[in-house]
């Protein structure tokens, strides 16, 4: 993998479109076991980056990843703003001085992430959260050569398997057995950025965008 920073700009752009087209079933997830406004949360904060990066030139990926960041951190309500804000700018942090991510380089920040999510959310695998996604996709690009339908595949798997889960954090952790029937919601908006992340690795389909 080797990612340039317009590459890493694309990725934002393409998760924007995905939360777009996926903001009322992220919505509709989050109803049953939290405040159901997930989806247009993250739809608001995720436009606000596209704009945000559209007109400016960046010429390494930290300084992209930090204004994406600060973006959501401003922009996005509820939980998910902090949380994902904290995500990206960890991996911001990592990611300082660079011009293009390599595999060794994405992981990471990656890493960075996890644990900036670990230590904000009070959170860690099995809690039906967004973790239930990240630390799947963390310990795939530790052990392997990173492969976009790979990625997506174990994102995929990730988000699948928080549907029977019980939640332990957050709103969610008041219905107990009841959050068990649904897929989280941060876990899908998870997934979505890593298929976003996938797609924009393979290099023949960003020539054609």
């Amino acid at each position: 993998m080797d990612l340039s920073v317009q590459d890493l700009k694309r990725w934002l752009h393409l998760s924007n479109q995905k939360i777009q087209e996926n903001k009322a079933f992220l919505s509709e997830l989050d109803q049953p076991i939290g405040d159901g406004d997930h989806g247009h949360n993250m739809a608001r904060g995720f436009q606000e980056v596209a704009e945000k990066i559209e007109s400016k030139g960046y010429e390494e990926t930290g300084a992209l990843m930090k204004d994406a960041a600060m973006t959501l951190i401003s922009k996005v309500g509820g939980a998910a703003g902090p949380l994902y804000g904290t995500a990206f700018l960890k991996a911001a942090d990592e990611w300082k001085g660079e011009t293009s991510l390599t595999d060794d380089a994405f992981v990471r920040g990656l890493e960075a992430a996890v644990e900036g999510l670990r230590t904000r959310g009070k959170a860690d695998r099995g809690g039906k959260t967004l973790l239930d996604v990240w630390l799947p996709v963390l310990d795939y690009g530790k052990e392997n050569k990173i492969e976009p339908d790979d990625l997506k595949q174990v994102a995929i798997e990730g988000m699948q398997r928080t549907n029977g889960m019980q939640a332990k954090k957050g709103r969610a952790a008041y219905f107990r057995e009841q959050s068990t029937a649904h897929i989280d919601p941060g876990a899908y908006s998870s997934y979505l950025l890593f298929e976003a992340w996938s797609e924009s690795m393979n290099k023949e389909e960003n020539a054609h965008a």
